[in-house]
C-alpha cells in the first residue's frame, strides 16, 4: 500500500496540481515555470525517493513569491494527508548535509503541531533570477501545512546555490527517515496516543 495525495489549488495568484507518493522512488514531473525552484524540488524528490508531480502556472510577470509559497502550501498539505493517522512512522529525521563547502542541519518532527526555526542566511539576494528569501517562505510554508516542526540551520557556506540546495536535500533525507515505517512500532509513536 502506498501512502500517496493529490492536492488541488486555484487562486487569483496560482494554479497548481500537485501529488506525492511518500513510498516511491524519486520519479518526478516538475513544471512550475521557475527553473531553479524546479531543480529544487527535483532534489528533493530524488533524495526522498518521493514520487512528486507539480505543475504551477503563477503570476511569474509579478514575480516568484506566490508561485514558490503556494507549492509550498499544496506540499505541505500533501504530505500531510499521505501520512493519514501516522501509524508506525519514525516520526522524526534529522540530516546534516555537506554541500561543498556548505554544511545545513535539518532536523524534523511530524508531531502533528507546526514550529519553524531558519537560522540560515544567504551571502547574495539572488540565485540567477531566484530570491533566495523565497527558500524560508517556501519551507515555512511546507512545516505550517504539514504540521511539522522543521529547523533549518546553515553551520557554514558561501555559495548560495549550495546553501539552498543543501536545504532541499537534507530536508529531503530527513523527511525520508521520519516517514519511513517502523516495523518495531507499529501502533502512534507518541505516549498521547495520537500526532
Amino acid at each position: 500500500m502506498s501512502r500517496s495525495a493529490s492536492i488541488s489549488r486555484k487562486t487569483a495568484e496560482t494554479e497548481i496540481e500537485l501529488s506525492i507518493n511518500l513510498d516511491g522512488s524519486g520519479q518526478h514531473t516538475i513544471n512550475t515555470g521557475i527553473g531553479f525552484f524546479d531543480h529544487m524540488l527535483t532534489l528533493f524528490a530524488r533524495h526522498g525517493l518521493f514520487d512528486l508531480n507539480v505543475q504551477a502556472k503563477g503570476d511569474l510577470h509579478v514575480d516568484h513569491h506566490h508561485t514558490v509559497e503556494d507549492v509550498g502550501i499544496c506540499l505541505g498539505e500533501a504530505i500531510n494527508e499521505a501520512l493519514a493517522d501516522k501509524q508506525g512512522i519514525v516520526r522524526y529525521g534529522s540530516m546534516s548535509l555537506p554541500m561543498e563547502e556548505t554544511l545545513v542541519t535539518s532536523s524534523l518532527d511530524l508531531s502533528g503541531r507546526f514550529a519553524f526555526v531558519f537560522r540560515v542566511d544567504f551571502p547574495t539576494e539572488k540565485v540567477g533570477d531566484f530570491d533566495t528569501e523565497l527558500v524560508q517562505e517556501f519551507w515555512n510554508a511546507v512545516a505550517s501545512n504539514t504540521m511539522m516542526n522543521l529547523h533549518l540551520i546553515l553551520h557554514h557556506g558561501t555559495n548560495s546555490h549550495h546553501i539552498s540546495e543543501a536545504t532541499f536535500k537534507g530536508t529531503a533525507r530527513a523527511l525520508r527517515q521520519a516517514v519511513a515505517v517502523d516495523a518495531r512500532q507499529p501502533g502512534i509513536p507518541s505516549s498521547k496516543g495520537t500526532l
